[in-house]
């Protein structure tokens, strides 16, 4: 595993993000893992979080592209956070932009933020997690009405692994009902291999009753990608 993956998945849990215990899902999963992107909170970690989407949306994707495009609300700051960590490590100066929930009418109209969409764009659009692909469902007409673009792919942080409206991943579906790549920082096994009964800043995150539990989640609701 690349030592950047390994770094981000003892970053979630420094920043108590990636969490272990009995949680239940906004789809009524009952889930030992929880992942929960609204607790970076500080400017150093979005720097951070920005540097690892850009290492692997470098991996990935390549910096061949025009538009890192965040969804609102919480693709807004990952946009923003990753492309200023695209130019400075690999000196890619690449627009950023995000939607509005609601059309401005005055000042800077519109329904965009950051830079603007121009025909023959090439855009990856960037998430925190997926489950369902409905982000997607309602950000690809977005980009089309704005300009003759070309989605390329989605970039997010974790991939759960796990179904989504059918028997395959979020991500799956999303790659073969839109036809873009996708990837992630992260997967949930390469969580499970990093943590699993190796301390961390002097607590065993992922021991046998946690991997056990984690084994029975996935044979319920693991896909078949």
């Amino acid at each position: 595993m690349e030592s950047y993956k390994q770094e981000f998945i003892e970053f979630m849990v420094d920043c108590q993000v990636l969490k272990f215990g009995d949680f239940v899902t906004k789809s009524g999963r009952k889930t030992p893992f929880f992942v929960n992107t609204g607790f970076y909170r500080t400017g150093t970690q979005l720097r951070r979080l920005g540097g690892y989407y850009a290492k692997a949306i470098q991996e990935h994707f390549g910096l061949d592209f025009d538009v890192l495009f965040g969804p609102a609300y919480k693709g807004i700051p990952l946009s923003v956070a990753a492309s200023m960590e695209l130019s400075s490590l690999y000196g890619a100066d690449i627009r950023y932009c995000s939607n509005r929930k609601e059309v401005k009418d005055h000042g800077d109209k519109g329904i965009l933020l950051g830079g603007p969409l121009l025909d023959g764009d090439r855009v990856i659009i960037i998430e925190d997690v997926t489950t369902a692909g409905t982000s997607i469902r309602e950000t690809l007409p977005i980009l089309k009405e704005q300009a003759d673009v070309s989605p390329l792919g989605l970039i997010v942080s974790v991939d759960r692994m796990e179904r989504g409206t059918g028997e395959k991943s979020a991500l799956s579906e999303i790659e073969e009902t839109f036809g873009l790549k996708t990837a992630a920082i992260v997967t949930m096994e390469e969580v499970t291999e990093h943590l699993y009964n190796r301390p961390y800043k002097g607590k065993v995150w992922i021991d046998d009753e946690i991997r056990a539990a984690i084994d029975r989640y996935y044979e319920q609701y693991g896909a078949n990608r």
